[in-house]
């Protein structure tokens, strides 16, 4: 029997729009792992979604997981993102979508005590970070598989969704789920890479929000509000500021470094680098520099 393909056929339209003025925006290897293999980010001259193209199958993507190697997050970034949500009515329930060891809903519980925290992550990480005391209930799966998604409907007061959505094979079929979980009137908090960050332009391959090939979708925040709002929902925040992360330097460094022979020196050219994203932080996060930016949704 011959082996499955890694690929699935190239398309030559957008995902997002159907447009075919597609431009190639990028070409690169995986860079964090080594593993074999060129990866293609298209983009749409149209809308300016960008996107693997062409996109690994189910199968190729088990060849290069995501899961349980995403970069840490600082617990301070994490209660910032948590705070986003306090002048909105104090939930209930609140979901946390890809949530892994479940880091985030650990953060917000110290702020939002009184919230019943659950997670939804496809492996078992999550049942570890139940035990561990971090969540109230963990359910293992994908939130647009049927058999998770009867579970959930319409039980959660906000499902929060940060840098998730850019791993999805479905972005849309994963907001409708989302918003599925939630009751009327609560909350849907996103973050995602921002594709128009000049840190893309500056730093190409090198930049860490492109991680190919794991992240198969990079949508512009203009995309995501038109596509909220056709699914009913208004949007009450959009921030371009607070939502970023200081990372894309040393992530650049790191990446360079080990495949270059710099390698010696690849952790204090590393520290050095994560100090500097921090210093220029406050004032990148005002510019095109920002890498990130955050939505807030309300469910109709």
């Amino acid at each position: 029997m011959p082996p499955r393909p890694v690929h699935e056929p190239r398309r030559d339209d957008c995902p997002w729009c159907g447009s075919k003025r597609l431009r190639t925006r990028l070409r690169a290897p995986d860079l964090r792992h080594r593993r074999p293999g060129t990866f293609v980010v298209d983009e749409c001259l149209d809308c300016a979604h960008a996107f693997q193209n062409p996109r690994l199958t189910v199968e190729g993507l088990e060849l290069y997981p995501a899961d349980g190697e995403r970069r840490p997050v600082a617990r301070r970034q994490l209660r910032a993102t948590a705070r986003a949500m306090l002048p909105f009515p104090e939930p209930e329930s609140w979901l946390d979508v890809g949530t892994g060891d479940a880091p985030f809903p650990e953060a917000a519980k110290e702020l939002f005590a009184y919230t019943a925290f659950d997670g939804l992550d496809p492996t078992s990480r999550v049942e570890r970070a139940h035990a561990a005391g971090r969540l109230d209930e963990a359910h293992v799966g994908r939130l647009t598989a049927p058999e998770v998604l009867s579970r959930l409907r319409g039980r959660y007061d906000v499902v929060s969704m940060l840098h998730h959505l850019e791993h999805t094979r479905d972005p849309r079929a994963e907001l409708a789920a989302a918003l599925t979980a939630l009751r009327p009137g609560g909350h849907l908090l996103l973050e995602l890479p921002d594709p128009a960050s000049a840190s893309a332009a500056v730093l190409g391959k090198w930049w860490h929000s492109y991680d190919q090939p794991r992240h198969l979708h990079l949508i512009p925040p203009a995309n995501l509000r038109a596509e909220l709002q056709a699914q009913g929902c208004e949007i009450v925040v959009t921030d371009r500021r607070a939502a970023h992360t200081p990372h894309d330097l040393a992530a650049a460094v790191s990446l360079y470094a080990e495949r270059s022979r710099l390698r010696p020196a690849a952790g204090p050219l590393t520290a050095l680098a994560a100090a500097l994203d921090h210093l220029l932080a406050p004032a990148l996060r005002r510019t095109r520099f920002s890498n990130a930016y955050r939505i807030i949704a309300r469910r109709g």
